[in-house]
């Protein structure tokens, strides 16, 4: 085996699927993309991802304490690359790149139409912010979009390179132990 440099190792587990997380301030709705993100656990569903003050929608999501975490496509890969690539300060990311925002149903920041999921979530904890500049939220409604043609995802493998869903396996009877969780 080699080794690996320790700043890499986000290469290893990162792998989930790349979110675009929309915000509405002040009237003005934003979107950023973001690869650090995991569950934290079922039920009440809790996610906990990294926002920082380098990021325009951090301020917005601070001070309303919502969020919708949007979950593209394949098909979107390239427009949620570049949307992490320009500023919400100096861009309307929904009118550059083309995406329909629609209203959520319990927070004020939009869904876009044009993706798998949308995640309506509430900041539940910033205990590790400060430190960490990590939040956990709550999701509190659940949208998908089944009658997209393209419904595989795709994961940042952390240095500008992507891996694509392809087959899945089907391992719900073995699941024992959770089978809660398979239905």
């Amino acid at each position: 085996m080699d080794t690996l440099p320790l700043n890499k190792v986000v290469r290893l587990l990162e792998p989930g699927p790349l979110v675009l997380v929309t915000t509405a301030h002040h009237g003005r709705n934003n979107i950023m993309t973001m690869g650090f993100h995991m569950m934290v656990q079922h039920d009440p569903p809790l996610i906990a991802f990294v926002l920082g003050p380098w990021d325009y929608s951090y301020k917005a999501l601070v001070e309303t304490k919502e969020c919708v975490i949007a979950i593209p496509g394949v098909d979107l890969m390239e427009k949620a690359v570049d949307i992490g690539n320009c500023s919400g300060a100096e861009v309307d990311k929904f009118k550059e790149f083309k995406l329909d925002a629609s209203d959520a149903e319990n927070v004020k920041a939009p869904l876009i139409k044009q993706c798998l999921a949308n995640i309506e979530c509430r900041v539940v904890n910033t205990d590790l912010t400060k430190k960490y500049n990590l939040f956990v939220v709550e999701a509190v409604k659940a949208w998908v979009n089944s009658e997209r043609s393209e419904q595989r995802i795709f994961h940042h493998k952390g240095d500008g390179t992507f891996s694509v869903d392809g087959r899945t396996k089907d391992l719900k009877a073995r699941m024992t132990k959770w089978k809660e969780i398979t239905k």
